[in-house]
């Protein structure tokens, strides 16, 4: 499997599978693709799958795209503006993003589910309480809103994150979901009342236009409705 990574603001992913090569997307992710293509959409990992997928917001059924002959292209594009990232994981290996977050993957990557330690804060802070890992081997990309930042913690470095930001980080990092302190900050701050803290050793990567930030800069020039 060969791929490329085109454009800029709202780059599209070019992905040429080679004979009896697979990859698997939610639907409605495909832009475009050449005839050999074959797609079929299946429930993928059974109800346990699609009850994964349901909950952290993807679609409840993937679309699975194959090439018999090889040669064949097929293009995927994100929902927003941003960056599309490839990662390569290693049998076993793991990396874990915020929901809404998953492109394509290689058959042999495996998809879950996982939930914050604090439940309550999670709900409340609404982003970052449920998050998706993805399991090696194989190829995985990752859809992120505007540029992403990649940083790499040391053991006990820690950064205290807008939940909306956060995009990926590593399994080795600490992640949690903590209430910003001080009535002054919750009622003036305007950055909302829970703040993620990713603690090191390992990589996150951070997103520099979380979806929500989008919606709400384009809601503001939405004709109001008048009764």
């Amino acid at each position: 499997m060969q791929y490329q990574i085109k454009g800029t603001v709202m780059p599209h992913l070019e992905i040429q599978l080679g004979p009896g090569e697979s990859v698997y997307t939610e639907s409605g992710a495909m832009a475009w693709m050449d005839a050999g293509i074959e797609m079929s959409t299946t429930g993928r990992g059974g109800l346990g799958g699609m009850l994964k997928r349901m909950v952290t917001s993807e679609s409840v059924f993937v679309t699975n795209f194959r090439s018999e002959s090889g040669g064949d292209m097929v293009a995927f594009v994100s929902e927003v503006p941003g960056a599309i990232i490839p990662i390569e994981l290693r049998e076993g290996e793991s990396i874990i993003a915020q929901k809404d977050s998953f492109l394509v993957a290689e058959q042999s990557v495996e998809f879950s589910a996982i939930f914050t330690k604090r439940i309550g804060g999670g709900l409340l802070g609404g982003e970052g309480f449920i998050l998706q890992r993805f399991t090696g081997p194989g190829l995985v990309f990752v859809a992120v809103g505007g540029e992403a930042q990649e940083y790499d913690l040391a053991a006990g470095q820690t950064l205290k994150v807008d939940t909306g930001h956060v995009a990926m980080f590593e399994p080795s990092v600490e992640y949690d979901i903590a209430m910003v302190k001080g009535v002054s900050n919750i009622l003036f701050g305007g950055e909302g009342l829970f703040l993620a803290t990713l603690s090191g050793p390992g990589k996150v990567w951070l997103q520099r236009m979380p979806i929500r930030n989008l919606a709400a800069a384009v809601l503001r020039f939405m004709p109001k409705r008048r009764n």
